[in-house]
């Protein structure tokens, strides 16, 4: 604890560490502000009250992302997650589009251009969200038939969409200058906030279960301790990776020899990252969404209780869709046949496997058996806050925290973000947080 203690001090005695820091906070406040400032036009009251219904339905769940900025119909309302739609975009289009493919593998230039290109298409994507986001703002209604927006009409439809969409620019600058100039990646900082910025409420509930004797502390204590240890779980598994070793040839340049050295190829366990929570979440809440806008009947019903958040229809078809799209996904961003020929143009080989063909054989064959508990570790972290919910009576609020993208969104974004740390503060020859070794940050 002592040494701990002194490694934070040890953060501040450095300047530029310490501005750093300081930087990043200030812009992580603005963001927060921005979620609470909200639309001009906007009735608050009304707003609440008819926002009581959308927690299990893609809103619910796009608002978990930003932060609540979408239920208070706020300035940062679209968050950043159109930014992160549109590099998914073109990322998923590399491998269809020459071009596109062309650009990723033109080194610095390339992304320089992949990236305005990302950046031009989110203002398209922003016009369309923040279209939909005012007109799904003029057809509510709060349960006394007050409407949401005071005056209706083209002026508001247009004042939404240049706020909205200027709202996620400016998200898109900040990150920026965290990335730069703060601590961190910046775009990852911001999505990490929003869903931290709920973590006081859900706990001030759960206090008031306890202290109302709703709940025996007991329960609540073995919940936070199940808490801690899925979260150690989550640590181990992101940072676990499968080490194929690389044999290096000796090769003579001029008067050095270069190569004749072992280094290793890391295969991560959970390559995919969050990305198939998100796309199989998207596709579980579709059906509560597309009801939502439908009269309510015995039979519309009857469905929507199969895709409540605590069903176990909904959990067991979500853990298939989460097996799915994580070999989906990783089949994407792991090309074995590529690996194979950047190997092969470095001089390199695997001992015991022929160059070429074989050796990409032999890296898919490697990833196809590591992504199956890859997989499972996915499925079982996304279901595990329907579990809490159902065995512990955990409010929702709090049961996000257990798993799903709430948590592996968290534990990468702080990965990643103390491993920067920890290279300023041994660069500076200061003990860093773990003695034995640097930590490795997430892929990304």
């Amino acid at each position: 604890m002592a040494s701990f203690t002194q490694t934070f001090k040890n953060i501040f005695k450095i300047e530029e560490l310490r501005q750093r820091i300081l930087f990043t906070i200030g812009i992580l406040i603005v963001v927060r502000i921005g979620a609470h400032i909200t639309l001009p036009g906007i009735d608050i009251n009304a707003l609440q009250l008819a926002n009581a219904d959308e927690a299990n339905t893609l809103f619910g769940m796009f608002d978990m992302f930003v932060g609540g900025a979408f239920s208070n119909a706020a300035i940062f309302a679209l968050g950043i997650m159109p930014y992160i739609t549109s590099s998914i975009v073109f990322q998923l289009a590399g491998i269809v589009i020459p071009t596109i493919q062309k650009m990723q593998k033109e080194g610095e230039e390339g992304r320089r251009k992949l990236n305005q290109w990302t950046r031009m298409f989110t203002v398209v994507i922003c016009i369309f969200n923040a279209w939909g986001v005012s007109i799904k703002l003029m057809s509510q209604q709060a349960g006394n038939g007050i409407p949401v927006v005071t005056n209706p009409g083209a002026l508001f439809v247009v004042s939404t969409i240049i706020i909205l969409t200027a709202g996620v620019i400016f998200m898109m600058w900040l990150g920026e200058q965290i990335t730069e100039r703060g601590l961190g990646n910046g775009i990852s900082l911001i999505i990490m906030i929003g869903i931290i910025a709920r973590f006081p409420a859900a706990i001030w509930q759960e206090w008031l279960l306890i202290s109302t004797g709703a709940r025996h502390w007991i329960v609540e204590l073995f919940a936070i301790l199940l808490l801690v240890g899925i979260i150690a779980l989550v640590i181990l598994i992101s940072q676990g990776a499968r080490r194929v070793p690389v044999q290096y040839a000796k090769r003579q340049i001029g008067r050095r020899t270069v190569g004749g050295v072992t280094q290793y190829l890391p295969l991560k366990v959970n390559a995919a990252g969050v990305m198939p929570i998100i796309f199989a979440q998207t596709l579980m809440f579709i059906p509560n969404t597309i009801l939502y806008f439908f009269p309510a009947s015995e039979t519309l019903m009857s469905i929507a209780k199969l895709f409540q958040y605590d069903s176990w229809f909904y959990a067991l078809c979500y853990f298939i869709m989460i097996m799915a799209f994580t070999y989906f996904y990783t089949a994407i961003i792991f090309n074995p046949r590529d690996m194979s020929e950047n190997m092969k143009k470095q001089g390199g080989f695997i001992p015991g496997i022929r160059p070429g063909q074989a050796t990409t054989e032999y890296i898919d064959y490697i990833i196809t058996r590591i992504t199956l508990p890859g997989a499972i570790f996915l499925g079982l972290i996304a279901i595990l806050p329907t579990f809490v919910t159902n065995v512990f009576d955990v409010n929702r609020s709090f049961a996000q925290f257990f798993g799903g993208t709430s948590l592996l969104i968290m534990v990468g974004v702080a990965l990643d973000t103390l491993n920067q740390v920890e290279s300023h503060l041994l660069m500076r020859h200061y003990d860093g947080f773990m003695k034995s070794g640097r930590i490795r940050g997430r892929a990304n």
